[in-house]
């Protein structure tokens, strides 16, 4: 294999500067996926565990749907076909976020759904006795503990969702993965996908830590 890059300092920073641009695209999806698929997998994870059949059924069926199709599908559903059935059109950011946020919703639901129902009935009652609202009981004493049950695998999720991003590039959302293919394409070097690998490494490696020390922070509830 003949370097192109590796052997010249110029042209490796160049090709770094690149890559950096669709890493920063990558991490805008990251952080606006978790932004909004955590809420929402908690609020469907409720819906999953409601007594009443009109709401748990087509959450239930939603799940099922996120969960049993590909991202890649859903990615380019919404972003070629829901047009052809809503008034309007998404943009290939806005369709990407949304896809993902949707199918990362709902396995947040039923990681938090097991969490939520492993915690014994014996803290709501306990939270009663001390004279407070379900609400309050929820947020200061279950909640605490539900992220600490779920960190592990919400944590085997994010370290997914860096590598998912990838699907972007279905759309042309030109993240970090679409750009390493323009410049293997047009240098004939596999070199940049050498860096990119590298560069997934090291934001996998960060969330990590990131997780590990949210672990720590929240072995008080065990």
């Amino acid at each position: 294999m003949v370097m192109k890059f590796f052997n010249n300092p110029e042209k490796l920073w160049n090709l770094v500067k690149i890559l950096l641009e669709g890493l920063s695209v990558t991490g805008q999806i990251f952080i606006l996926t978790l932004v909004f698929s955590i809420p929402l997998g908690m609020l469907v994870a409720v819906g999953r565990m409601s007594k009443k059949w009109i709401v748990r059924g087509p959450v239930s069926a939603y799940i099922y749907i996120m969960r049993g199709t590909p991202l890649m599908l859903q990615v380019m559903f919404i972003y070629f076909l829901l047009p052809r059935i809503l008034p309007f059109k998404f943009d290939r950011f806005p369709a990407a976020i949304f896809a993902f946020t949707i199918n990362y919703a709902a396995y947040f639901a039923e990681i938090f759904r097991g969490g939520i129902q492993g915690i014994p009935k014996g803290q709501w009652e306990a939270g009663q006795v001390l004279g407070m609202k379900k609400s309050q009981t929820f947020f200061r004493v279950l909640l605490p503990q539900v992220c600490k049950r779920v960190l592990l695998p919400v944590t085997n999720e994010v370290i997914t969702l860096v590598k998912d991003t990838a699907l972007a590039s279905t759309i042309a959302v030109t993240e970090l993965m679409s750009l390493a293919k323009k410049q293997v394409s047009s240098s004939s070097s596999i070199e940049p996908y050498v860096i990119a690998m590298v560069m997934y490494l090291i934001f996998n490696g960060v969330t990590e830590q990131l997780c590990r020390l949210a672990e720590r922070k929240l072995n008080y509830y065990q």
